[in-house]
């Protein structure tokens, strides 16, 4: 079955490095402490280091230990085991919440760095026909991949998709062990690097008319207290950063130990919005679209049965609750 065979992959994912590469506990002493799962973008990072810097945990009573993982799927099934309290997933992953494996506590930003990449010389997504293509499972890396072969008529059993993890998409990239890739920035600023003749043969920012939104996540079993304090820490970083984009950056490199011009470049492909926007936008059912969108997607793609109420696996009463605190 091809739910069972994703997790198992993304059991022997969750049982590697992704789940002990931690970094370091923010301000510390005093508060419920929550693990807090992240992954190495500016989407995931971003709220986190804002939250650690501005010390909205503590204003809170929360004491916050950021995780850093490969990607979402690998969150959501440590949610499940209990080794992490929450995280943060791309629109590809939608997909996990929506079967009923997690609940979104907020919505990030809507994001549009996917892309599929061919080596230099394959110049469409149709040359890519019969050829190696490195993707991510379960992630929006595999949604961009899938769109685009959608778009050009085509389905995953034209190429021959070659399933592994997000650094390994890089290395495999660079080495020519694939000829293509579902995989997102800044990634993609890396490879790029390895390989400059390297061409973006299809992307999210192509599809007009299309969002795709990114998500915080809980367990599936809510405990209301906390997750109602966590998302207000998550609203005051987010309004923070409307307002203060530049220094954000700043603070998102500071945590990924990686270059500003890079995370810059990376935030480009994000939309931001406030708060209010996004109470407005849970109210009006703007929010429910854009999830009843991706669960439409997905079971296009066969990773849901059916598509479900996003009221079932999306918290919004608790996101307009926490906003009027």
């Amino acid at each position: 079955m091809r739910m069972s065979r994703r997790d198992f992959m993304i059991s022997l994912s969750a049982t590697g490095a992704a789940l002990s590469v931690a970094a370091c506990s923010s301000s510390g002493g005093g508060g419920s402490a929550v693990r807090f799962g992240y992954i190495a973008d500016y989407n995931g990072a971003s709220l986190l280091a804002i939250a650690e810097e501005r010390g909205l945990w503590k204003k809170h009573g929360l004491t916050a230990e950021p995780k850093v993982f490969v990607n979402g799927p690998v969150q959501i099934q440590a949610l499940r085991t209990g080794n992490l309290d929450y995280g943060y997933i791309g629109p590809g992953a939608l997909w996990l919440p929506a079967s009923g494996k997690a609940t979104i506590v907020a919505i990030d930003t809507l994001t549009y760095a996917d892309r599929v990449i061919a080596r230099p010389g394959i110049d469409s997504i149709q040359g890519l026909r019969g050829k190696k293509v490195g993707v991510p499972e379960g992630t929006s890396g595999e949604m961009a991949l899938n769109l685009a072969l959608q778009k050009a008529g085509m389905t995953m059993k034209d190429i021959s998709k070659v399933v592994m993890d997000a650094p390994t998409v890089v290395s495999a990239f660079a080495s020519g062990q694939i000829d293509g890739a579902g995989i997102w920035y800044p990634l993609i600023d890396t490879i790029k690097e390895k390989v400059p003749g390297m061409k973006e043969v299809a992307s999210t920012e192509d599809l007009p008319g299309s969002s795709f939104p990114t998500a915080f996540v809980s367990a599936a079993k809510a405990k209301p207290e906390r997750d109602q304090k966590v998302v207000k820490v998550l609203q005051e970083a987010n309004d923070w950063r409307a307002a203060h984009s530049k220094e954000s950056i700043a603070l998102a490199a500071k945590l990924l130990k990686a270059d500003e011009a890079k995370v810059a470049a990376d935030a480009k492909h994000v939309k931001t919005m406030t708060t209010a926007e996004l109470v407005a936008r849970t109210k009006d059912g703007t929010v429910e679209k854009w999830l009843d969108g991706m669960s439409s997607f997905f079971v296009r793609t066969g990773q849901l049965p059916k598509s479900p109420d996003s009221s079932t696996f999306y918290a919004g009463d608790l996101y307009t609750k926490a906003a009027a605190r």
